[in-house]
């Protein structure tokens, strides 16, 4: 069996130690040994990271090209077409590259990455057909979070169809989208919905969509997104929790400056109690997702604390000798952990 190099070593540690501990002979160790062979080169990991960037490439390109006013007039005078027709044209072809891409993931099923581009292309396509949609019947109201409600609908079924956690996680963009224009649509855009302001709404958010995930777990048609589900909740409700611990429940940057930090503490330690809750539950469930979670923001919220706190009251040299020493210890932890050493103690 071919393996990468990571897991190779790993192995190689694995049985040097059972060795050692007698636990397994000199010849089944050879034995395991000579059952795998570390690749020379991770062509998987290499194909998955260049269609990332050649994603990544390909917005990056649409965003310069929808910015650009010269490349726009240039090609309104090329197609003298409406913004309905655009709308129109971008759908045949979005539909055209997502028949490629069902087809291909039948015929050619290990080309995984390959016809999760295609499918990318597919919902760049449907974005823009949306978008131009929406130019077309636009009657000057500023609703236009009807529109992105209408995606999300459409990125849900594309989803179910494809059974693709890419678009389920487009799916959850456009629905935080969504609640963001919504809320702030309903306010007449003022800087608060409820008493609100847009990270307190997003805590509530994440919330939500952390908790339909484990709705998702238990469902055989849903599973597949649960665990894009989940990560997504957490992503929302952890940023948003980390705002609300750096700006508070202020809705302007002037309100923000004209109060000290220090007043924010209690927000602070709601972001960090939620990070030590989200540790137990993962260490409690084995949660990996939750573990992760909690140990990170955790270590995000304590830094950005530090940072508040100490960065106009010390001296630099102290303040960096510091936070040098605690990065270094990080470190040490690590070593330790991800080199086995607690197996030899």
């Amino acid at each position: 069996m071919k393996i990468d190099q990571e897991k190779s070593d790993f192995l190689d540690e694995m049985l040097n130690h059972w060795q050692e501990e007698n636990l397994l002979s000199e010849d089944t160790v050879e034995k395991l040994r000579s059952s795998y062979e570390a690749k020379s080169f991770d062509w998987r990991r290499l194909a998955q990271y260049s269609f990332w960037v050649a994603m990544a490439c390909g917005v990056i390109s649409l965003g310069a090209l929808l910015i650009d006013n010269k490349i726009l007039h240039y090609l309104e005078s090329l197609f003298d077409a409406s913004d309905l027709m655009i709308s129109i044209l971008s759908a045949v072809a979005a539909v055209i590259v997502y028949y490629l891409a069902f087809k291909r993931k039948k015929s050619k099923s290990n080309q995984v990455f390959s016809n999760e581009a295609l499918v990318f292309s597919g919902v760049m396509l449907t974005a823009n057909a949306i978008a131009y949609l929406g130019k077309s019947l636009d009657n000057g109201s500023s609703h236009f979070s009807l529109l992105i409600l209408f995606s999300v609908f459409v990125y849900g079924i594309l989803a179910f169809v494809f059974k693709s956690r890419l678009i389920w996680a487009f799916v959850l963009i456009s629905l935080g989208a969504w609640f963001g224009t919504e809320t702030g649509y309903l306010s007449r855009w003022n800087y608060y919905f409820a008493g609100m302001n847009y990270p307190l709404r997003f805590v509530f958010f994440g919330l939500i969509v952390t908790a339909v995930s484990f709705i998702f777990k238990n469902n055989k048609k849903l599973v597949i997104f649960y665990q894009t589900n989940y990560i997504c909740g957490m992503i929302y409700l952890f940023v948003s929790l980390w705002l609300l611990s750096v700006f508070g429940n202020f809705g302007t940057l002037e309100e923000w400056y004209s109060i000290k930090q220090l007043s924010l503490f209690y927000w602070g330690i709601l972001s960090a109690s939620a990070c030590i809750v989200s540790i137990f539950a993962g260490l409690k469930y084995r949660d990996d997702i939750a573990r992760e979670f909690g140990i990170t923001f955790l270590f995000i919220n304590l830094y950005t604390r530090y940072f508040e706190y100490f960065w106009d009251s010390w001296h630099k040299a102290l303040f960096f000798s510091v936070l040098a020493a605690s990065f270094w210890l990080i470190g040490r932890k690590a070593e330790k952990i991800w080199n086995l050493e607690f197996l030899k103690n």
